[in-house]
């Protein structure tokens, strides 16, 4: 109860600390203004050049005049000169600030400059006698007035939570945050670039739908008021992807958000960012030497290297990935071989036996098997493993294997125990799928809330003709995590799902 108590009183006077400090800010910024030299009445500061470009190529910059802008990290006042340190969008940089340069009235006033405060600084470029390349400035400007202190003022910005909510102070403070979502800018081109040279064209398809379909997700539910019309966020943009296949495209891809009304882990966030690609007379072999490539290209080609250190576990990227059916996966692990369990009760006994769990609503062989593989097998799969040949109850979208009907051309792709991508020989057989439809329908009758609802435009489109074609979605976020090292999904979102505070 003291520990609680004094954590409580020691709160209390940070935030009377951070109050007196704010109010003091607000004093400067209206003793500027009062002057005529409000900083929010600039519009435009003309910059010439960055401090990672003036660092990379100081020979050419030396003793040449250069203006920069950034915000103040770092300030020693020394009587007539001073240093400051300023950060903008790719480094930091020292600037050497004299009376005798800016004149008295400019320099007294760039002493009351906070840390966080904007400026823009005009000098020249040298090196200090410590080698440090710094501008010499002649002229400084405020350019906007930071009101609240930075949270390195006091303990630093470390609380997640707070981190995830302020995710501007977070990259301001905490530069290793502004390398992560760098990268991820860099993974994305990288992706699209590889895909651009295997011949797939980009397409953007609605987030905003009228059938939940796609997916085994529950949906987000909106309205729409014009049309007085129930909708949906796009669980996923399967069905229209394979509409432009229908249309005559032979490769398609789409990277873009899609929403799952589900929990929230380290996993998973409500809108997460998917790619998925559909490639005209493929099939399911085809999808998985294309994700082995792209991932592995895609590594090698932001990292520099194949084998990567994630959560402290070495992964090895480079192609030549482990395959396996699901049900061998199971037999390895557990030594219970569903192709010798043809039966709902054989599978449900066998259930009970090894304390396998399975809802009433999902209660089949095939269900059963799915639940044996996420309860004893996915957590193993630490190097990547596409598993294959899922169950037909699972798969409503997928087309079924010749050699067991019950089976069908479908894989999911796992690194470091979690699934990063799902493929299948897409279902082209319109009466099969509008069968399925009718199943998914039956089940959320029943009480699933993330069965699919029926599309018959889709099956329309699929009595029109769909070739034999090959199809993935690779989870773009969970890709971004692994290659980053991030621990959690809200590690690589820049504003990731949070509950309000009030």
């Amino acid at each position: 109860m003291q520990e609680n108590n004094n954590n409580q009183n020691n709160n209390q006077v940070e935030e009377q600390d951070i109050n007196h400090l704010m109010q003091i800010r607000r004093d400067k910024l209206k003793e500027l203004q009062e002057q005529g030299k409000d900083p929010y009445q600039i519009t435009k500061f003309d910059r010439t050049n960055t401090a990672g470009e003036i660092k990379a190529n100081y020979e050419q910059f030396e003793q040449k005049d250069v203006t920069v802008a950034g915000r103040i990290i770092a300030k020693r006042i020394m009587g007539k000169a001073s240093f400051c340190t300023i950060q903008d969008c790719d480094e930091k940089i020292q600037s050497y600030v004299s009376i005798n340069d800016l004149g008295e009235e400019s320099y007294k006033a760039f002493k009351t400059f906070d840390i966080g405060d904007i400026i823009g600084i005009t000098g020249f470029v040298f090196k200090t006698r410590t080698e440090e390349i710094s501008v010499h400035a002649k002229e400084v400007t405020l350019l906007s007035k930071s009101l609240r202190p930075l949270p390195e003022k006091f303990h630093g910005l470390k609380d997640p939570d707070l981190r995830y909510r302020q995710r501007y102070t977070d990259l301001i403070v905490n530069p290793e945050v502004k390398e992560t979502f760098i990268l991820r800018s860099k993974i994305l081109k990288e992706i699209r670039r590889f895909m651009d040279e295997l011949g797939y064209m980009e397409v953007e398809t609605p987030m905003l739908t009228t059938v939940a379909t796609g997916d085994a997700a529950r949906p987000f539910i909106t309205h729409h008021n014009t049309l007085d019309l129930q909708m949906y966020l796009r669980i996923a943009p399967e069905l229209n992807l394979k509409r432009l296949i229908v249309g005559g495209f032979d490769k398609v891809f789409e990277i873009g958000k899609n929403f799952r009304n589900e929990g929230m882990d380290i996993k998973h966030n409500p809108e997460f960012t998917n790619m998925e690609f559909y490639a005209a007379y493929q099939d399911y072999n085809d999808m998985m030497d294309t994700a082995e490539k792209l991932i592995s290209t895609v590594a090698k080609n932001t990292l520099g290297k194949t084998t990567i250190n994630y959560q402290g576990q070495e992964i090895d990227l480079a192609p030549g990935w482990k395959k396996i059916t699901m049900i061998d996966a199971i037999k390895e692990i557990t030594g219970v071989d569903f192709n010798t369990i043809n039966t709902d009760e054989e599978a449900q006994a066998i259930a009970k036996e090894k304390g396998v769990e399975y809802e009433e609503i999902k209660n089949t062989r095939g269900h059963i098997i799915n639940e044996f593989f996420e309860t004893f097998v996915e957590e193993t799969l630490i190097q990547p493993t596409f598993i294959l040949d899922y169950p037909v109850e699972v798969s409503p979208l997928t087309k079924r294997k010749k050699e067991d009907p019950r089976l069908v051309e479908r894989f999911e792709l796992f690194i470091g125990g979690r699934e990063y991508g799902n493929a299948y020989s897409e279902l082209n057989d319109p009466i099969d799928q509008y069968q399925r439809f009718l199943k998914q329908v039956e089940a959320k009758e029943k009480g699933d809330e993330e069965a699919g609802g029926m599309d018959e435009d889709f099956v329309n489109a699929l009595e029109i003709g769909l070739p034999p074609t090959g199809g993935m979605g690779i989870g773009l976020d969970r890709l971004i995590m692994l290659l980053t090292d991030s621990a959690s999904i809200r590690d690589v979102l820049l504003f990731p799902t949070m509950k309000p505070l009030n």
